[in-house]
């Protein structure tokens, strides 16, 4: 099996799309229906809590479509097709462990926290658990990965669109930037959760033709894994195969990694905590529509793996020695050399509109989540207090605009990664593993004290940093994979979070438990009812048996790749 070597990232020159008047009429039409969409939410913003959350309004199958549209960003469908051609099969790791079991977690244990509390952010919630320490490192924190994962899905828009179109680098940074800003400004979050609906549509209108063809090409999948077989070897199309402790396999990392820090630590810190996504969430119109949303949201992420991950395979058999020195195309080059080889004008048309959508929609969730942090839980929290909520929405534009220039700034940094979800992974064991040690401590643990929420975030943060920069990058240790590493940062964050929190907490005050009602597991804030009824016994109205079916569904996709 070749051994990947890593180049700069971006995109092979000889990748150019013969695109047409077809294919550019398709693109404008796309864009001027997301300004117009931008345009008719405008007239719904009235107050701050319409600009930030939609008002708390919306019904449950917009936020839950908006949920999974924000996760399905370009550098979502992109590095999800470079995992595929560097690692194989193991792919389907990141959906059906690394995602499922969170998603549902989040809808059926978290929301009810998240929703029951009123809070307007992630942040917020820590603010009353723990105190103001953990408050505004957690805004922080979350600011600052919200822009450089902001900046991830412009560099990969502006390297993409370069390569296919062969416009500069910098046009395409400044138009996709413009765009998002117009509509957020605009219309707020709910500008934002349409245009992300919309969307997602084009985004699987773009990828199931390519993905048809790309079978197509490979001979169909039986031809396509005896190809991946005779180059790759029996595990790049398996699931399981070569994870056994001390076996090599293409991931770099062993089943108990695999389990603990994709499938609990990173999955759990990303899904629960990251308030790009989990915003959606807390804009529906009741807490029942909150806990279906991600639940909603699972459903097609099941099944989207399919979509990123056989382009990429597809890519490793026909160029089998991709992402190495032996090839000018690398691994994020997987879904644009196929669409180059294989689709027609128009067609063509639609898949580049999909792949900016995608960029767009993941680019438009991390702003919208930072202006609400850096607005409420920043701003308005402890610097300018107490004014009249029309300033705060005028503020919210105002740092919308910063936050998109912002991103344009830090989207070079990606530029070191070959494969660019890996470089996500990375930011993700940084910043939400922490959050999601000091969520689920102080959830599940009364005795948690108030100091333990600062100290077990930045003892987290720092042992993930250490782990990486330190210990994997200086070679002390030898982890085979950046992936590897990631799943290993990600166990370091959360344990050395965890330890600290309760070690703070046996040496600190802890919270008085009148103030812990609705915050900890197992305790009702006074005065919030149960929840309504819902009105009908209709199975998709039902978060349990949607969360439950979600699982299931997940587990039996394993099985013919378990073998």
């Amino acid at each position: 099996m070749q051994t990947p070597t890593y180049a700069p990232a971006y995109l092979a020159a000889g990748l150019r799309l013969p695109t047409n008047g077809l294919d550019y009429a398709i693109l404008g039409i796309y864009f001027a229906v997301v300004l117009g969409i931008g345009f008719a939410a405008r007239r719904s913003v009235k107050t701050s809590l319409d600009f930030f959350l939609s008002g708390r309004s919306l019904p449950a199958w917009i936020t839950g479509l908006a949920f999974i549209s924000a996760n399905l960003a370009a550098t979502e469908i992109l590095g999800m097709a470079a995992n595929s051609a560097q690692y194989g099969a193991y792919t389907v790791h990141w959906y059906w462990i690394g995602a499922i079991p969170a998603m549902v977690f989040l809808g059926l244990v978290m929301m009810p926290f998240y929703y029951g509390s009123k809070v307007r952010s992630v942040p917020e919630f820590l603010l009353l658990r723990f105190d103001k320490g953990a408050h505004l490192l957690s805004s922080i924190l979350f600011a600052f990965a919200a822009i450089l994962i902001a900046g991830v899905n412009l560099y990969a828009l502006a390297i993409v669109v370069e390569a296919l179109l062969g416009w500069p680098q910098w046009v395409a940074i400044i138009v996709a930037g413009v765009f998002v800003l117009a509509y957020i400004t605009l219309g707020g979050l709910s500008s934002a959760i349409y245009n992300e609906v919309l969307q997602f549509f084009v985004i699987l209108a773009a990828l199931i033709p390519l993905v048809a063809l790309s079978l197509k090409k490979a001979g169909g999948w039986s031809g396509l894994t005896a190809t991946l077989t005779k180059t790759h070897g029996d595990n790049f199309v398996t699931a399981w195969g070569g994870t056994g402790i001390g076996n090599p396999n293409p991931l770099g990392a062993n089943w108990l990694t695999i389990v603990l820090g994709l499938g609990f630590v990173l999955s759990f810190g990303y899904w629960t905590t990251n308030f790009a996504e989990v915003q959606r969430a807390l804009s529906a119109r009741n807490l029942s529509a909150a806990q279906r949303t991600p639940l909603i949201a699972a459903y097609p992420k099941v099944f989207i793996v399919f979509l990123v991950m056989i382009p990429g395979l597809v890519a490793a058999a026909l160029v089998p020695n991709i992402g190495t020195s032996g090839s000018n195309l690398q691994y994020n080059d997987a879904i644009p050399y196929l669409m180059q080889e294989l689709l027609p004008n128009g067609v063509l048309g639609i898949a580049v509109t999909g792949l900016l959508a995608a960029f767009m929609a993941g680019m438009a969730a991390n702003v919208s989540s930072f202006n609400t942090v850096f607005t409420n839980d920043i701003w308005a929290r402890y610097v300018v207090k107490h004014r009249e909520d029309a300033y705060y929405v005028r503020f919210g534009r105002l740092i919308t605009a910063i936050g998109v220039f912002a991103s344009m700034g830090t989207a070079f940094l990606a530029s070191s990664f070959s494969n660019i979800m890996a470089y996500l992974q990375t930011l993700f064991s940084f910043f939400n593993v922490p959050m999601f040690v000091a969520f689920i401590v102080g959830m599940f643990w009364k005795r948690a004290s108030m100091k333990s929420g600062f100290w077990g975030l930045l003892a987290g943060t720092t042992a993930a940093m250490v782990n990486y920069f330190v210990i994997y990058k200086q070679g002390i240790i030898a982890i085979p994979s950046d992936q590897g590493a990631n799943f290993i940062s990600a166990i370091a964050g959360f344990v050395a979070g965890a330890v600290v929190m309760v070690a703070v907490s046996l040496f600190t005050r802890p919270k008085p438990e009148e103030e812990l009602q609705g915050l900890v597991y197992g305790t009702r804030a006074p005065g919030v009812p149960e929840p309504p009824a819902v009105g009908d016994d209709a199975w998709y109205r039902k978060p349990a048996l949607l969360g439950w079916g979600a699982v299931v569904l997940a587990a039996i996709c394993y099985i013919p790749f378990s073998f």
